[in-house]
This record gives structure tokens, sequence and C-alpha cells, in this order.
């Protein structure tokens, strides 16, 4: 999903956003929370985009929404 979030990002319509990695298997709070989840995508407020695989149209739909 890093792959694809990194091809996302350097598209010329798509805004600027940053991508912050987190274990899950770090943190044993999120660990329970998310499990069998990850990877995961989510924003700075915890609310969940997608997981496995990267929803391009559902992460440009986020982004449109935000500016």
């Amino acid at each position: 999903m890093l792959a694809a979030l990194e091809i996302l990002r350097s598209e010329p319509d798509v805004p600027f956003f940053d991508i912050e990695v987190l274990d899950v298997d770090a943190d044993p709070a999120l660990e329970a929370k998310y499990d069998e989840l990850v990877p995961l995508l989510a924003d700075g407020e915890g609310r969940e985009l997608c997981h496995y695989f990267l929803d391009a149209a559902k992460v440009r739909e986020y982004l449109g929404a935000l500016g």
C-alpha cells in the first residue's frame, strides 16, 4: 500500500499529503484495534479509508473534500 500511496502522491492533480507509517504490531492498543486489518490507511483523526489495498478513488475523494 505504501508504494501505491507514493505513486498517488506523485500525480499532479492530487493535493500534497504526508504519510506516517506506524508499526501496528509494536503497539498493543493498535494491534488490538486493527489486528488482521493491516495494512490499513487512516487519516490523522483515525478515520479508516481502506484496508489491505489502496482504494485510490476513495483517497482522491477524501483529499478533494478537504480542500
